[in-house]
């Protein structure tokens, strides 16, 4: 599928039952949640799970009319006992499709591996470039012309799954690291909608 095709989506009868991970503000999430208001949207987001009670994204998902909960990765004793949780909440909500936005965990090979080609996740920088966290001070300090985005697929490593998509900008000369983050998130929240619609209805 085309990610130029903003209507591609429309040929998908079926919707695949879709959860979203946050930590914070969920900004990704609010485009996702929009975006799958379309019933003719291939993805039906039906639960939002955040690590952080404090999240204020759980306030935002809950306002749209999705379910949302927290698992605080600070309750449990270990990252397993953590991930079993959270494995066994997307079960119980009948969930087939995992989408990272902002979550700011790195899970573990068990989880992953039960997940593998069912969860993706957005990372701002032109993967593989800037793997990790700073992505924009990064960019900015090494000199670079373009920055951007990536969606991709996780896998058990980080920021290291086979990229599904791309958005850029060119970096401006006065650009300091906040305007590059606001600027690349904006390419993020577009971006985003079309990759998940291309990714759960791949072959």
């Amino acid at each position: 599928m085309s990610l130029d095709s903003s209507n591609a989506w429309r040929l998908v009868s079926n919707r695949t039952p879709t959860a979203v991970l946050i930590s914070g503000a969920g900004s990704n999430m609010v485009a996702l949640i929009e975006a799958a208001q379309d019933t003719a949207y291939p993805a039906d987001i039906q639960l939002v799970i955040s690590n952080r009670p404090e999240a204020a994204g759980l306030r935002k998902a809950e306002a749209l009319g999705v379910t949302a909960i927290c698992i605080d990765h600070r309750d449990f004793g270990s990252r397993a006992d953590f991930e079993a949780e959270l494995d066994a909440a997307l079960k119980a909500h009948n969930i087939k499709f995992v989408v990272c936005a902002g979550f700011m965990r790195v899970l573990g090979k068990k989880f992953v591996r039960a997940w593998s080609g069912k969860m993706i996740n957005i990372h701002p920088s032109l993967l593989p470039k800037y793997k990790g966290l700073h992505t924009h001070k990064r960019a900015l300090e090494s000199g670079d012309r373009e920055h951007g985005c990536t969606v991709h697929w996780v896998s058990e490593g980080v920021d290291d799954g086979e990229i599904i998509a791309q958005s850029l900008l060119n970096i401006h000369a006065n650009d300091t690291e906040e305007t590059l983050a606001s600027r690349v998130q904006v390419l993020e929240h577009r971006l985003y909608p079309k990759a998940l619609a291309e990714a759960v209805t791949k072959d």
